[in-house]
């Protein structure tokens, strides 16, 4: 069947040509040309670390902006937020398109996380537009994270609560909240927004506060009830 001729004759003693062995080189020449599995996978994880890179790198300006009003204008500042926020969502998109995410790459993407809405959040603390202990309980709280899950529970990977991962989406609520009041909206809705972004910060040191509680008192619950 590899061969392009067959040699079955036919009735009047010609050679028999079939044309699925025809395409037989063209098939095969085309699977050579399929990357291997593990190598999609390893391009995967490089795709997806930069673009968790692409969040880190724009932590700073982001932070500094919200802390000074005037270091940037507000739609460039929205834009980058922007961009660092889609950079989230991509980034475990891409991740886990490849089955199962890299213990690394989570720790990596958490961490960045975590110094991205701690940087910003400092920096809107600073502006006087959200409460300051906010900031300073995120990488505490994050912190027990690690240490509770690699230490503890000496597991290969993070180990998230649910409370934890909602508060971890939360974090970056009062952030685009207080860029928004800084577009040009008229100036009763910019002021809503701030307030919003306010309560919220509360209401995030709260929360952040119970998760904190919950997971200090996880291992001494039975361990059918363990978040």
């Amino acid at each position: 069947m590899g061969r392009p001729v067959s040699a079955e004759r036919r009735s009047d003693g010609r050679l028999r040509i079939r044309a699925a062995q025809l395409l037989h080189p063209v098939q095969r020449a085309d699977r050579r040309r399929v990357p291997a599995p593990g190598a999609t996978r390893i391009v995967r994880s490089v795709v997806a670390n930069a673009l968790t890179a692409i969040r880190l790198t724009l932590a700073l300006p982001i932070a500094a902006a919200l802390a000074d009003s005037e270091l940037l204008a507000p739609i460039p500042l929205a834009a980058l937020l922007a961009l660092a926020i889609a950079s989230d969502y991509l980034d475990g998109l891409v991740a886990r398109r490849t089955g199962k995410a890299s213990a690394r790459g989570m720790l990596f993407d958490h961490t960045t996380d975590c110094l991205f809405v701690t940087g910003g959040l400092t920096g809107a603390a600073i502006g006087g537009s959200i409460t300051p202990l906010l900031p300073v309980l995120i990488p505490l709280a994050f912190g027990q994270y690690v240490v509770d899950s690699y230490v503890w529970f000496r597991q290969k990977q993070l180990r998230a609560s649910v409370l934890g991962r909602w508060n971890g989406v939360l974090y970056f609520v009062p952030i685009v909240l207080i860029t928004a009041a800084r577009l040009p909206f008229p100036a009763s809705f910019a002021s809503l927004l701030q307030l919003v972004a306010r309560v919220l910060g509360y209401l995030l040191v709260a929360s952040t506060v119970a998760s904190v509680i919950d997971r200090a008192t996880t291992p001494f619950k039975p361990r059918g009830q363990n978040s």
